[in-house]
């Protein structure tokens, strides 16, 4: 019996393995894009790999439930096993502020192995499968995150990597991708216009490209944080909060939780309260006219589309969120909401990480830190609850954001 195969979200067809999945470009026969991996081992399993007292060195803990078939080819740098933390002066602002008694726990992605973010997991998937399965080549479209956690995981796997970014690509995360041997195409225009640049390239030379966040090597890598919030917390948490630019994060999330249900059809799946910052908020206001509109049918296909977003997150700069379609369903599913924060109030609740904690938070990160005050501002976390913030960077690659942190709490 094959470990796993994929399955089309659209036709039900079944692909046998990513080696298949690549020969045909990254789809279905029916052009379908989205497929489930679906697995052969028992989800039973899942109970034993979660027990507290494991330790695990990277994601790869949770083997029988990754499409890798040979741990030799694993490419890691220990990741995705990454500490929760409960930061206690969130629970006493949330009691002493609103009087809602709440858990409040931080998955520090900024700890991850590769790249320090939230796309290391995806990256060391990507490497591992494409050393498996003899890809040479990769390119994607990126505005920071992705593009160097894959620069590091593809340098490792000896796989040749070229990047589109963006007119105004941070150059810190330029300079680190090019620092591991990689291609930086950096273009004249938007994400949009490095997007169509990385197709052309992609469609001329036959090189692989990403498949943006439906592709099921990213979401495979991400489903894991499900297994993660198990061991660690012993249960699901009740509310999910990140900041989205794209959704990868909550379409694996409903992916790990959907696997989980299999066997185990109690598994709860959280609130997920997903945040934008108002200067890059198209999923927000989808959302807003949706609630207003009372969700009439088809609702989720209308969104607007910010041309060229005026914002300095350039990792949340998703002004055409063309997977709207995909998680608004799954959050109206989960009961949660969207959330707005405001970007010039950033340094603000910077400083208070750091001041706090004693660490720098990436802006990404920031933007879901802040939407913990804008929920409870909001009454979306209730008494009882244990809430989860999933930041998605540390500041390393944000000299600018540090700088304006640090003047503010010298102010």
């Amino acid at each position: 019996m094959n470990k796993y195969h994929l399955k089309c979200t659209q036709c039900g067809e079944v692909i046998p393995d990513f080696a298949t999945w690549f020969s045909q470009n990254q789809q279905c026969k029916c052009g379908c894009k989205r497929a489930d991996v679906v697995y052969s081992a028992d989800y039973h399993k899942i109970t034993e790999l979660t027990k507290p007292e494991h330790k695990p060195a990277n994601f790869y803990h949770y083997f029988d439930f990754l499409p890798v078939m040979d741990k030799k080819n694993i490419v890691s740098f220990g990741e995705g096993a990454i500490p929760i933390e409960e930061w206690d002066f969130l629970e006493k602002y949330a009691r002493e502020k609103y009087g809602v008694n709440c858990k409040v726990m931080v998955y520090r992605n900024d700890l991850n192995g590769g790249s320090n973010t939230f796309k290391d997991i995806a990256a060391s998937l990507a490497a591992s499968l494409f050393k498996e399965n003899g890809v040479k080549e990769f390119c994607v479209a990126s505005t920071g995150n992705t593009a160097t956690a894959y620069a590091r995981y593809l340098a490792e796997a000896g796989i040749k990597f070229t990047v589109f970014m963006p007119h105004d690509a941070c150059e810190d995360t330029v300079k680190a991708i090019r620092s591991y041997g990689q291609t930086v195409i950096v273009c004249n225009g938007t994400y949009g216009d490095a997007k169509k640049a990385a197709n052309d390239f992609h469609e001329q030379n036959q090189v692989l490209i990403s498949t943006g966040n439906i592709d099921p090597i990213r979401v495979e890598a991400k489903k894991t944080m499900v297994f993660e919030y198990l061991r660690q917390l012993g249960k699901m948490p009740d509310v999910y909060m990140q900041a989205v630019a794209g959704g990868t994060g909550p379409i694996a999330l409903d992916k790990g939780i959907r696997d989980l249900q299999t066997t185990f059809p109690e598994t709860k799946m959280p609130r997920m309260l997903l945040v934008q910052q108002d200067t890059c908020d198209p999923m927000v206001q989808g959302w807003e006219n949706a609630v207003k509109a009372g969700f009439p049918e088809g609702y989720e296909k209308n969104y607007p589309v910010i041309p060229n977003p005026q914002t300095k997150i350039s990792i949340l700069t998703a002004g055409n969120p063309g997977m709207y379609p995909i998680v608004a369903p799954i959050v109206r599913k989960s009961g949660g909401t969207f959330l707005r924060m405001k970007e010039s109030e950033l340094a603000k609740y910077g400083r208070i990480v750091k001041d706090e904690r004693g660490i720098y938070f990436g802006p990404a990160s920031i933007v879901c830190f802040a939407g913990f005050y804008k929920a409870l501002e909001e009454g979306q976390i209730h008494d009882g609850e244990t809430v989860l913030l999933n930041t998605g960077e540390g500041a390393d690659r944000a000299t600018w954001f540090k700088k304006m942190v640090d003047e503010e709490s010298s102010l």
